[in-house]
C-alpha cells in the first residue's frame, strides 16, 4: 500500500512540474496574449478589458496561482463580481462545498481556461472533440504493433539464423529507420493516389466524414488503416526485436530445459512457461510507445488529415492558439503519468518478485 502512495505522490509531484514549465514557458513568450486574442482590430480600451478578465494585467506569480486554482479539482474563489477569481457556474462547471467570508470552496473539473481563436471556446471542449480520435488512431496502431509484433518476435526466436528470422530482422531494421513523417508521405501517395484504384483509400481522410449532400456524418472506418500501420510501423519494429531477444533468453534458462525434459512440446513450453516471462521488457515498449503515440501522432495525423489532438496542436501554434496549446500539453503529460501507473500495476502481476 505505502508503495501506491509513492507512486501517486511522485506521480502528482511530476504533474505539477509539467505544469510549471508549460506555464512558464508560454508566459514568458515575447507578445501580448491579449493582442493574439483581438488580432489587427484591437483598440486600448479593448486590450484593457481582455486584461483584466483573464488577468493578463496581474504578476506572474499572481498568474501562476490562478492557473494553479483553475486546474486544482478543489479551488477557492472570490464571491466579489469584479474580483478576476470570482466563481462562474457557466465557466468552472463545480459544485459550491462551503463560503468563508468572502471566500468560496469549490470542487470542480479542471478548467483549461478558453481558446483565443474560436470565439472563446473552452480547450475542454476542443479536447473532448479531438482526443477520442486521437485514442482511437493510437490504439489501433499499438494494437497492429502488439499482435503483430509478438507474432513475429516469436517466429524469429524460433528460427534464429535462418531465413525467416533474417527477414523479419531485415523488416524491423528498417521499420525503425524511417521516420513517421516520411513513412506517412510514401503511403498516403503509394496506397491513397497510385493505387487509389485497387486498394480504394484515400490520401486524406478524418474518422468522421460529411456525406456528399451536407446531410449527415458517418464514420469512415477505410481513413484509419493507413496513418494506423504508419504509426504503428516503429513500434511494431521495436516489439519484434525485443520478444525475439528476450524469448530467447528465456528459452536459454534452466527451468525451459526442465520443461523440455519433462517432455513438453515447444507450444506448451512457450505458452505455459516462456511467453509471460519474456514480456516485462515488451511491456515497457508497449507502454512507452503507447504513450508517446498520443503525443507524437502529430505528423502523421497533420499529413493524413485526420482531426485528432496532434492536429489540432499544430493549428495551435500556426495560430498562436496558447491556451490550447498548454492545455493539449498537460493532458498528454497525464496521460503519460496514468499509462505508467497502470504499467507498473502489470509489472507486478507478470513479475511477482516486484511486490516483495
Amino acid at each position: 500500500m505505502l508503495n501506491y502512495f509513492s507512486t501517486l505522490g511522485y506521480a502528482l509531484l511530476t504533474l505539477l512540474g509539467v505544469i510549471t514549465v508549460i506555464f512558464l514557458l508560454f508566459t514568458i513568450l515575447p507578445g501580448d496574449p491579449a493582442q493574439m486574442m483581438l488580432g489587427q482590430n484591437e483598440s486600448k480600451e479593448q486590450l484593457e478589458i481582455v486584461n483584466k478578465k483573464y488577468g493578463f494585467d496581474q504578476s506572474i506569480a499572481t498568474q501562476y496561482r490562478y492557473y494553479l486554482n483553475d486546474l486544482s479539482p478543489i479551488s477557492f474563489h472570490s464571491t466579489n463580481v469584479d474580483d478576476f477569481s470570482y466563481y462562474d457556474p457557466q465557466k468552472y462547471s463545480g459544485i459550491s462545498l462551503f463560503t468563508i467570508g468572502e471566500t468560496k470552496t469549490v470542487f470542480k473539473y479542471p478548467y483549461l481556461r478558453e481558446s483565443f481563436q474560436k470565439n472563446g471556446k473552452k480547450v475542454s471542449d476542443v479536447i473532448k472533440e479531438t482526443l477520442p480520435n486521437t485514442a482511437v488512431l493510437a490504439v489501433s496502431a499499438i494494437l497492429i504493433a502488439i499482435f503483430l509484433g509478438i507474432g513475429m518476435g516469436i517466429i524469429s526466436a524460433l528460427t534464429k539464423d535462418r531465413w525467416p528470422d533474417k527477414l523479419i530482422q531485415f523488416v524491423s531494421t528498417i521499420g525503425m529507420s524511417v521516420p513517421s513523417f516520411f513513412s506517412a508521405i510514401i503511403f498516403a501517395w503509394l496506397f491513397g493516389y497510385l493505387l487509389h484504384e485497387y486498394t480504394n483509400l484515400n490520401m486524406t481522410g478524418s474518422l468522421y466524414e460529411v456525406d456528399d449532400f451536407g446531410e449527415g456524418i458517418y464514420i469512415q472506418w477505410k481513413n484509419l488503416l493507413l496513418p494506423a500501420i504508419v504509426l504503428g510501423v516503429r513500434p511494431l519494429a521495436v516489439v519484434t526485436q525485443l520478444m525475439r531477444n528476450s524469448l530467447l533468453e528465456v528459452m536459454s534458462q534452466d527451468y525451459i530445459r526442465t520443461a523440455k525434459a519433462k517432455g513438453l512440446s515447444l507450444l506448451q513450453i512457450i505458452r505455459k512457461h516462456a511467453l509471460k516471462n519474456a514480456l516485462n521488457p515488451v511491456v515497457t515498449a508497449i507502454s512507452g510507445w503507447f504513450a508517446s503515440m498520443l503525443a507524437g501522432a502529430v505528423f502523421v495525423e497533420y499529413i493524413f488529415g485526420w482531426n485528432g489532438l496532434g492536429k489540432e496542436i499544430v493549428d495551435a501554434l500556426n495560430t498562436s492558439d496558447l491556451p490550447i496549446i498548454m492545455g493539449a500539453v498537460i493532458i498528454i503529460a497525464s496521460l503519460f503519468i496514468l499509462i505508467n501507473i497502470f504499467v507498473d500495476s502489470i509489472y507486478r502481476w507478470l513479475d511477482p518478485r516486484i511486490r516483495t
